[in-house]
């Protein structure tokens, strides 16, 4: 077999990369540049069966190395649309490349293999990083999550602020109502109060008006029985009264100034005990009654009755005169209870009998 003459060799022109855009400052020493190879005869062996031609490792070389740029750029890309969009990294799977040896060793069919695992692998890359984009964004998860956390919070401080309002209304009603309850039993003990204390006075009222009433009837049964000394009168002096005129000081009856002959009448039925001159007192009667009050009638012109003579009550006993110590014609009476000598007021004797001087 003739060999096949060499090639003149070419000047070899490194590649041009974009430096920003993948973010290489140089090129790495693993790409390149490598030297053009020439296939001899003695380089390659017989081939047997199907005719293959083998690539040439300058293409191999290539084509891994922008398969291994494409896969870079993706992770690139992938990261800075993490870093740019806030969102969570995308695993992504980078495929098994074949080595060199590999594809030297398999034909044509075999050498073209790696190509469609790599635009597999950068489906793979773009899909996921499709699926990173459309899928649900980490912070709208995490904020929807805080604002359901606070929205539940909010409800059960809510719930509790009804509660706790909902107590104190109920406290409140309770002492709204124990007071309205506390004023009306005292409102009710008040007006219980006040009822007896009525009651007791219409009672009173109506026990004095019935002993009033007992009292007239009994004074109106009495001044049945009792009369009043003389008439056409006037009182001039007044049990108790003091002066010069009287030898004690003061006045010890009831005076009733009449004209002289004036008509004495006895108060009550009894006995006639003394009917004589008696000194300052002039002519005097005396006149004892069943229960032993002595009742004195003094300064009488004239004695119409005698010692132990019964009278009755109204039947006249002598006149008004003005005998003994006088300044006129008058009446003098002394109540004297039981005999005793010292006597006491006959004005009250005389209305405790019915009899109105």
């Amino acid at each position: 077999m003739a060999s096949n003459p060499p090639v003149p060799e070419a000047t070899f022109i490194p590649a041009q990369r974009e430096t920003e855009t993948f973010g290489y400052v140089a090129p790495r020493a693993e790409e390149g540049p490598w030297e053009e190879w020439n296939p001899t005869e003695e380089s390659v062996a017989p081939v047997r069966g199907r005719h293959r031609v083998a690539k040439q490792r300058g293409g191999l070389a290539r084509s891994s190395t922008v398969l291994g740029v494409g896969v870079i750029a993706a992770v690139g890309a992938g990261g800075m649309a993490s870093a740019n969009t806030g969102k969570p990294p995308v695993s992504i799977s980078l495929p098994d490349l074949p080595s060199v040896g590999s594809l030297f060793e398999g034909g044509s069919a075999d050498a073209q293999a790696p190509e469609p695992t790599a635009a597999a692998a950068l489906s793979t890359v773009a899909a996921g990083s499709a699926e990173g984009e459309d899928g649900a964004d980490a912070g709208e998860v995490l904020r929807s999550r805080i604002m359901a956390q606070a929205e539940q919070q909010q409800g059960q401080a809510d719930s509790k602020a009804t509660a706790a309002a909902l107590a104190a209304s109920q406290k409140q009603a309770a002492a709204a109502a124990a007071q309205a309850e506390k004023e009306a039993a005292a409102k009710a003990a008040a007006a219980k109060e006040k009822a007896e204390a009525e009651a007791a006075a219409a009672k009173e009222k109506a026990e004095a008006e019935a002993a009033k009433a007992a009292e007239a009837k009994r004074l109106a049964e009495l001044a049945k029985q009792y009369a009043l000394p003389t008439s056409s009168y006037t009182i001039t002096s007044t049990f108790g009264q003091a002066g010069s005129m009287w030898s004690s000081g003061h006045h010890t009856g009831l005076d009733f100034a009449a004209p002289t002959g004036t008509l004495i009448k006895a108060v009550h039925s009894g006995t006639i005990t003394q009917a004589g001159w008696a000194g300052s007192y002039g002519y005097r009667t005396v006149l004892t009654l069943d229960d032993g009050t002595e009742l004195w009638f003094c300064h009488q012109s004239s004695i119409s009755v005698t010692a132990g003579q019964k009278v009755g009550t109204g039947e006249v006993i002598g006149r008004v005169g003005a005998t003994g110590n006088v300044t006129g014609p008058h009446l003098h009476l002394e109540v004297h209870p039981g005999g005793q000598p010292t006597g006491i007021d006959p004005m009250a004797w005389l209305r405790d009998k019915g009899l109105t001087p």
